[in-house]
């Protein structure tokens, strides 16, 4: 089915060139359907990167999805154009009286800071409390994952001796739950963070389940048992050539990084990598 977003956003032209069915708004109101209402509150420096990937993947719904944005108005984005912003995003305070079926918090790029060190840490803390009452499901990805586990249930993060990067295997520990439904026993994801989630620090909440978990990666999916909120520590929504861009960028950097695991073939940075967690990405999104 198709997903409604606002007109003339840059990732239409983008999805429409895929074949992906993108309806605008003056399509939407012809039809006589109730959709699925979804905000993704976008953290992400390349927003507009991040807008087509999650849109791609929301675009497997059943059901018509009605897309809305949302950024934090106690922080100006440096690598959007502030025209952009104006046009197809929202601040909290336009928002807060609504109810949303869905939600979506993105990573950020500020894992190295302490959560209240983040110059938006008390908006996205009003947000994380607002979508307790206000919206039916929150998908929180990456450092947005930590942060709300931190927010919600007091979980800390820890800092990692290095850079965790790559794709890595996870086992589906309770395959049998609607969110891994259809998954196979060992499904892929990206990475890309200087910290971790432990798994001692999540058995200790009670109404905190492991859905999946990588003996290299470490814990993959974790929600509550309403499942109303959904934690993911690394990056469905990442096309195939994400982990290369990265790599590349710090490469040219200077910086002392290494060649992502298990991305390129034969480890090999001058080689188009696959997009191996592609059919997880897409169903997994379908489910939450």
């Amino acid at each position: 089915m198709p997903i409604k977003i606002p007109n003339d956003l840059p990732a239409a032209k983008q999805l429409n060139n895929e074949h992906i069915f993108v309806m605008d708004e003056r399509m939407a109101y012809e039809q006589e359907i109730r959709p699925l209402k979804i905000i993704i509150l976008n953290l992400m420096p390349t927003k507009i990167v991040t807008e087509t990937q999650l849109l791609r993947l929301l675009s497997n719904s059943p059901l018509q999805v009605e897309v809305s944005f949302l950024h934090p108005k106690s922080y100006l984005s440096k690598n959007t154009p502030t025209d952009h912003l104006e046009n197809f995003y929202k601040t909290f305070d336009e928002i807060s009286d609504l109810k949303f079926d869905g939600m979506i918090i993105t990573g950020a790029p500020v894992e190295h800071l302490e959560f209240k060190e983040v110059a938006y840490w008390d908006e996205l803390s009003e947000i994380m409390e607002w979508s307790i009452e206000n919206v039916t499901s929150t998908l929180h990805i990456c450092w947005a994952a930590q942060a709300g586990l931190y927010y919600h249930y007091g979980v800390p993060k820890h800092n990692l001796e290095k850079k965790l990067f790559g794709i890595f295997g996870h086992r589906a520990m309770k395959p049998n739950v609607r969110l891994l439904r259809g998954l196979d026993d060992i499904f892929y994801s990206p990475h890309s963070r200087h910290t971790e989630t432990r798994r001692s620090d999540i058995e200790k909440v009670k109404c905190l389940e492991i859905l999946g978990e990588s003996n290299a990666a470490g814990l993959g999916i974790i929600a509550s048992k309403d499942r109303r909120q959904i934690y993911i520590t690394g990056h469905f929504e990442y096309d195939f050539d994400t982990l290369r861009t990265e790599y590349l960028r710090d490469v040219e950097k200077g910086l002392d990084i290494e060649v992502p695991v298990n991305y390129f073939p034969y480890d090999d940075p001058s080689q188009t990598p696959c997009h191996q967690w592609k059919p997880c990405s897409y169903n997994f999104c379908k489910l939450a």
